[in-house]
């Protein structure tokens, strides 16, 4: 019946739009996945973007590592294409299909409503053919019957000629009213007939063509959105692919020659390789010593005495103390802190713990050499933490001299700093001179004073960093100013001895060298080193202390202490840990600083 194909209609178009809000979930569902996919893009670019200000921007120096930079950040504009694909698929297919289900749910439910509206009225049109039909039928057996009740009266001899004439007319009435019946059931009938042909044959069908319509509509404009859903992603195809070609355009930019090359200069160190170990003849009766005649045999016959810093010397040095320095600065700190099995302050000169050499064969002392445990007064000018001294004298001569010279461009750059804020300074205060209105002029005097007092302090900086790297590139001789650790009076007793930490490493060209004062003790006879000693001035006390903890100082150049006695500070703690304290005037020697609670007398020099 034509009910039922209006129920599969309706079925039909409900499942159609059903499709349709699927469809859009879909997108909707797919543009989440791009953002999501976008955002942990750029999460993983962020997350290995090297962090400001730390040793990674360093590393990214070298080609390789530049390249991957290049990398991060395509992948971050490749995160954001991928953005653009979210909002175009949003704002072309989901948005624009959500307005359009709402249009097409108000078209379907009008068009429906339409038919309904038809199938009622031609279910009234048909009671009402029903009903002048049933009238007609009534009225035409009424009259029937008034008809044969007539003709039976006016057969009856017994009945009189006036119900006769009521029957007759009762009968007429009765039959007008069958004709009248009969004209309204035609009539209707008439009616009906034409308004089923139109029902059937102009507004269902008309009605069913917009139902297709409508349906034709949904299916192309699904069509058309799957279309877009492409060709939004295709769009971006291009700028993918550019993002693509950067990363391999970075790719190829990779040198490894050049990588290595800057390796190689990072690293560099200026040393020269170690010369020839001379053979040591076992075979032949006699005691080496430690003099300088079997000094010379070792380094070669006939040579005369190696200058201090001179190439000729054991060329083991940089193999060997590199390592000691950094035991020394990765040994742990306990607290309370012993003290660092490595670090013993042996080179103090006047300490009890400073045994006079004795004379052994030279192999047994360059073994000692391998093995010494480096003298504490080198790593003075240490801090805790592992920071090297001001003037990166602990660095190989390459590294020390491009340490130097970034120093002096940093300190360059913070003159240039102030200077420019000076400047502003300046004029803003010819603006007050001139407009007393703005602003006082005397107000930035002394923001003035302290740029000025800031520069001449950064200038002093750059002079004494110029200084140093001068000494390194050979333009100027090697310093003579013995270390900031070491007393003045230490600086009088030995002019030409062991020279400090600071010339023990470096020679006047900036190259690593052996320990002069090792030199001096081989080429020295030990009563005279001790003697040099002997007769000088102690160093000046500058306070009190308190034993905190016993001490053992079984280490060379420490001094042993117990718990609570009272002692005197000769020299307090540099930043290494350790204080120079005296007992009396022959027993002196350093503790760790933690051991000892200090007094320093103010007025102390």
């Amino acid at each position: 019946s034509l009910q039922d194909q209006f129920d599969n209609l309706e079925k039909h178009t409900q499942w159609g739009i059903d499709v349709l809000e699927k469809y859009i979930k879909f997108v909707k569902e797919r543009t989440e996945i791009e953002l999501s996919y976008a955002k942990q893009l750029r999460n993983l670019s962020k997350k290995y973007q090297p962090k400001k200000n730390s040793k990674e921007e360093e590393e990214y120096r070298y080609t390789s590592t530049r390249a991957f930079l290049a990398t991060l950040n395509e992948m971050n504009d490749y995160a954001g294409q991928h953005e653009v694909i979210s909002e175009n698929m949003t704002s072309l297919i989901t948005g624009e299909l959500t307005r359009y289900v709402q249009e097409l749910k108000q078209e379907r439910k009008s068009h429906f409503h339409d038919g309904r509206k038809a199938q009622q009225h031609i279910e009234t049109c048909w009671k009402q053919l029903e009903a002048s039909k049933r009238r007609f039928e009534r009225d035409c057996k009424e009259a029937d019957r008034a008809q044969q009740y007539f003709e039976k009266m006016d057969a009856d001899i017994n009945v009189t000629k006036a119900d006769v004439e009521k029957a007759r007319q009762q009968a007429q009435l009765r039959h007008q009213m069958a004709e009248d019946s009969k004209a309204e059931y035609s009539s209707t009938l008439q009616k009906f007939n034409s308004e089923q042909h139109e029902h059937y044959y102009t507004h269902i069908p008309n009605i069913f063509q917009k139902i297709q319509e409508m349906e034709e509509r949904r299916i192309v404009r699904i069509g058309e959105s799957m279309k877009t859903f492409a060709e939004v992603d295709r769009q971006v195809i291009p700028i993918i692919g550019k993002c693509l070609d950067e990363i391999t355009k970075a790719a190829e930019s990779v040198d490894h020659k050049n990588d290595s090359q800057m390796v190689i200069e990072a690293f560099k160190s200026g040393f020269e390789p170690p010369g020839d170990i001379d053979f040591e003849d076992f075979t032949q009766p006699m005691k080496r010593t430690v003099s300088e005649s079997s000094l010379s045999n070792s380094r070669g016959d006939g040579k005369s005495e190696p200058k201090f810093g001179s190439k000729s010397k054991g060329k083991l040095w940089p193999f060997i103390k590199k390592n000691k320095l950094m035991s020394l600065l990765t040994s742990p700190h306990q607290p309370p802190p012993p003290p660092p099995a490595s670090a013993s302050p042996s080179a103090v000169p006047n300490g009890p713990q400073s045994p006079k050499q004795q004379k052994e064969p030279l192999s047994h002392r360059f073994n000692e050499f391998m093995t010494s445990k480096p003298k504490i007064h080198c790593f003075r000018s240490l801090k805790r933490g592992g920071a090297g001294p001001e003037d990166f004298s602990n660095l190989p001569p390459e590294q020390r001299r491009k340490k130097l010279q970034q120093k002096v461009d940093e300190l360059n750059r913070d003159i240039q700093k102030e200077m420019d804020q000076r400047d502003a300074l300046t004029k803003m205060k010819d603006v007050y001179i001139k407009n007393p209105q703005m602003g006082d002029a005397a107000s930035v005097d002394h923001r003035l004073a302290e740029l000025g007092q800031n520069i001449e302090k950064l200038r002093l900086e750059v002079q004494k960093f110029e200084g140093w790297l001068a000494e390194v590139e050979g333009r100027l001789p090697a310093r003579t100013e013995q270390p900031r650790r070491q007393s003045g009076v230490y600086e009088a007793q030995n002019p030409s001895g062991v020279n400090s930490c600071a010339q023990d490493r470096e020679s006047p060209d900036g190259s690593y060298t052996e320990e002069q004062s090792q030199e001096t003790e081989m080429k020295v006879p030990a009563t005279d080193f001790d003697d040099e000693f002997d007769d000088e001035e102690p160093l000046p006390t500058i306070g009190t202390c308190k034993a905190l903890y016993t001490f053992e100082g079984q280490n060379e150049g420490t001094i042993s202490v117990a718990e609570g006695e009272m002692l005197y500070v000769i020299e307090e703690d540099k930043g290494d840990g350790w204080t120079r304290i005296r007992r009396n005037e022959d027993e002196e020697g350093y503790v760790p600083t933690s051991y000892v609670e200090v007094y320093l007398d103010k007025n102390a020099k």
